[in-house]
């Protein structure tokens, strides 16, 4: 059999981003041993940048070997038990897998339905934290995937923190390439995963717990009831700068390339990258309006690196993206959920986040377009976004 050679594209979507041949290259080199004394040093290095990463001091920082959905499993399992109580914010795709996830731990959801294409209402939730005194945690998405909606994490964290209740924060589409402050907001909980801003390969999914978190962690009442996300089991082999006990065999190669990224990324300079996706977010925003495009999201509340726009009235969206694909390389995101076949993803993140990019993107919808679809989608422009517009 041939070996399966991949196309090259132009990955503009909700994820995965392009990755950067350094980082490639780093995860070519030799394998060793996930107990080598030589790649433990590498695991504390990847530690320390994560923790630069995140703006946190929490010693327990580290990157899980699996996808950031499990990390959001992780989360939650660790810090609930059966018959616990969780106020969970859902604003879109993700908040709502957060409660489901919660109600599998045998937890006791207080669901905060928020609506689509807006931040997580600030208002709804301290109702429910009012109304639910004993509840443990709030969990809530900080930069929502399936929208784009950017909610305001350090006002949320500190609604949980004044009602004693721990909290937890999905990052996955913003760490890299917005601010992620876990020590300002004083998050207990915070995940994120390789393959968006930090443009290193699916498959990892850095993650850090306050003390308090850890705490709650080793004073459960009953076991955690993932073996392999039980925080207890797997510190054996993350915490602690001497012999590691073995939990499981680490992606020593997708390491090396997160060693890679988070290195790039820590080179330019966080605040250097977050300008970088709001410049290129600014920049694809004129294009798209030029194009008569309307966003999803009120600008004041949009993730640069995660735009979301309504298709023209008549255009279908699977063959139009399927011809961006084949005719010019480029892969975008079709909507989740209700928005599904109503919307357009466009990532701009990470190694993917460049002017160059924007412009080519922007030049192949406009060979697309058809003109009377141009010409509906500038008359919807003029009147108010709503769900029921696009």
């Amino acid at each position: 059999m041939n070996a399966f050679m991949p196309p090259t594209r132009l990955l503009m979507g909700p994820g995965p981003s392009n990755v950067a041949p350094e980082v490639l290259a780093a995860q070519a080199r030799s394998t060793i041993g996930h107990l080598d004394p030589d790649f433990t040093q590498l695991m504390e290095l990847i530690k320390e940048q994560l923790r630069l990463a995140f703006r946190t001091v929490n010693r327990i920082t580290f990157p899980l070997s699996a996808p950031a959905s499990l990390a959001m499993e992780m989360a939650l399992v660790t810090l609930l038990e059966p018959g616990d109580k969780a106020v969970v914010a859902q604003n879109g795709v993700f908040g709502g897998r957060m409660a489901d996830i919660a109600r599998r731990a045998g937890a006791e959801v207080r669901l905060v339905s928020c609506e689509w294409g807006r931040p997580v209402d600030l208002d709804a939730v301290r109702a429910a934290i009012r109304e639910s005194p004993e509840a443990k945690l709030l969990a809530f998405v900080h930069a929502e995937t399936s929208t784009g909606a950017w909610s305001d994490a350090a006002a949320l964290c500190e609604m949980a923190r004044e009602a004693g209740m721990l909290s937890i924060v999905d990052t996955v589409t913003g760490l890299g390439g917005i601010p992620v402050l876990v020590g300002e907001w004083q998050a207990d909980v915070v995940y994120s995963g390789t393959q968006k801003c930090l443009s290193a390969p699916p498959g990892l999914a850095p993650i850090t717990f306050s003390e308090r978190a850890v705490a709650t962690a080793k004073t459960r009442k009953s076991p955690i009831q993932s073996w392999f996300l039980d925080l207890n089991l797997m510190l054996g082999y993350w915490d602690g700068e001497g012999g590691r006990s073995y939990h499981h065999t680490a992606p020593v190669n997708a390491l090396y390339g997160l060693h890679e990224s988070l290195t790039r990324l820590l080179g330019e300079g966080l605040e250097t990258t977050w300008a970088r996706h709001l410049a290129a977010h600014e920049w694809l925003a004129e294009r798209l309006q030029e194009l008569g495009f309307v966003f999803v999201v009120e600008k004041e509340f949009r993730l640069p690196q995660l735009n979301t726009v309504w298709l023209p009235e008549h255009m279908e969206d699977a063959p139009v993206r399927r011809r961006l694909l084949d005719e010019f390389g480029i892969e975008i995101g079709g909507g989740l959920g209700p928005l599904a076949g109503r919307i357009w993803r466009i990532g701009l993140m990470g190694e993917t986040c460049r002017i160059e990019n924007v412009n080519r993107l922007a030049d192949a919808i406009a060979t697309i377009l058809p003109q009377r679809s141009r010409a509906t989608t500038l008359r919807c422009n003029q009147i108010e976004r709503t769900l029921n517009c696009g």
